[in-house]
C-alpha cells in the first residue's frame, strides 16, 4: 500500500492555515507537526488532531529531527508564516530532510531566492510556491481575451481590512513588503503567466493601505492597476471595454490543485516565482525614487 506523504505546517493559527490543512486532508496526507507561537490552534482538532504541536521554533525543528532519524521524518513542511520568515522557514524544512510549500510571496527580495536555490543543492530538497490563482481552468485564455493585443485593460482589488491590520505584521511593510506584496503578489503573479513579464512600469500611488500604477506587456496590452485595503466597497476585477474578470468568483479551494500538482512533481518552483518578484522589486524602487513625490513616471525596459 502507497505511504501516506508526512506533513508539518508552520503558521497553523494563520488565515491561509486551513486552505493548506484541507489540501494536506484531500491528498491523503499526514499531519506530524505544527508550529506557531500564538497557541489558538483548535483548527487542528478539525483535520489532525493528534498531531504535535509547538509554540517554539526549536522544539518543532527538534521534533523533525529526532522524527528523521527514526526513519519517520516529514516528506513536506507546509509554510504558512508572515511573509518575511518565508525563506528562513523553507531553510528549515530543507535542512529537517523535507520539501517545502510556501505561500506567497516566496520572499521579499530577488537576492534571497539565489540563497534558497543554494540550500536545494546542498540538500537536495526543493522549494515550492503557491500559486492557486493560476489553477483555475482557461484562467490564461479568460485573460487574453479580456485584454487582447494593443488593449488597455484596468485592474481593481479592494480587499477591506479594519484597524487591526495596521498594527499586525500585515500592516509591516518591513515584514509584508507592503500592500503590493502582501495582497498584489497573487495579482501581478496572474498577470504575468497570461501576458509575460512587463516591459515597462509605473507608480502613481505607494502609500501604507494602497498602491496603484500601470504595466505594459508585449503586443501592445497595458494593465491599469490599483490595490487597497481601506474601509471601501469590495472590487476584485480585471476590465476592458465590456469584457471583465470577476476576480472574486471560481477562486476558492485551489490549494487542493496546488498540492496535487505539486506531490505529482509538477509543483510552481523558484523559478516560477521570480518574475512577480522580480516585479515587486522593480515597483519598489520607482516608489523610491525621490525625483516626482507621488507621482512616478514609467520606466520602459527597466
Amino acid at each position: 500500500m502507497k505511504k501516506a506523504p508526512l506533513f508539518a505546517l508552520i503558521g497553523c493559527a494563520g488565515f491561509v492555515a486551513p486552505r493548506h490543512l484541507q489540501a494536506i486532508r484531500d491528498v491523503g496526507g499526514e499531519l506530524v507537526a505544527a508550529l506557531d507561537p500564538h497557541d489558538s490552534v483548535g483548527i487542528l482538532d478539525q483535520f489532525f488532531p493528534r498531531a504535535a504541536y509547538f509554540r517554539e521554533p526549536e522544539r518543532f525543528e527538534r521534533h523533525l529531527e529526532m522524527l528523521r532519524l527514526d526513519g519517520r521524518g516529514a516528506d513536506w513542511v507546509s509554510i504558512c508564516s508572515p511573509n518575511f520568515l518565508h525563506d528562513a522557514h523553507c531553510r528549515l524544512a530543507l535542512r529537517c530532510g523535507a520539501n517545502a510549500i510556501c505561500e506567497k510571496p516566496l520572499v521579499l527580495h530577488e537576492l534571497h531566492l539565489a540563497a534558497l536555490e543554494a540550500c536545494q543543492g546542498e540538500t537536495g530538497g526543493e522549494v515550492y510556491t503557491v500559486l492557486q490563482l493560476r489553477e483555475r481552468e482557461g484562467i490564461r485564455g479568460m485573460l487574453e481575451m479580456t485584454v487582447p493585443g494593443g488593449a488597455d485593460g484596468v485592474l481593481e482589488y479592494t480587499a477591506p481590512r479594519g484597524s487591526w491590520y495596521d498594527y499586525s505584521w500585515k500592516g509591516d511593510p518591513a515584514k509584508s513588503g507592503g500592500v503590493a506584496a502582501n495582497i498584489g503578489i497573487h495579482l501581478f503573479d496572474l498577470l504575468i503567466y497570461a501576458f509575460g513579464e512587463p516591459l515597462g512600469v509605473q507608480v502613481s500611488e505607494w502609500r501604507a493601505r494602497t498602491a496603484g500604477g500601470q504595466l505594459w506587456f508585449a503586443g501592445g496590452r497595458s494593465v491599469r492597476w490599483r490595490l487597497s485595503t481601506e474601509m471601501e466597497p469590495p472590487v476584485r476585477r480585471l476590465t476592458c471595454g465590456d469584457m471583465q474578470v470577476d476576480l472574486s468568483r471560481g477562486f476558492e479551494d485551489l490549494h487542493t490543485a496546488v498540492y496535487e500538482r505539486t506531490l505529482a512533481g509538477n509543483g510552481w518552483g523558484i523559478g516560477s516565482a521570480r518574475p512577480a518578484i522580480r516585479l515587486l522589486e522593480r515597483l519598489r524602487r520607482l516608489a523610491e525614487c525621490p525625483h516626482v513625490p507621488g507621482v512616478h513616471e514609467a520606466y520602459v525596459g527597466c
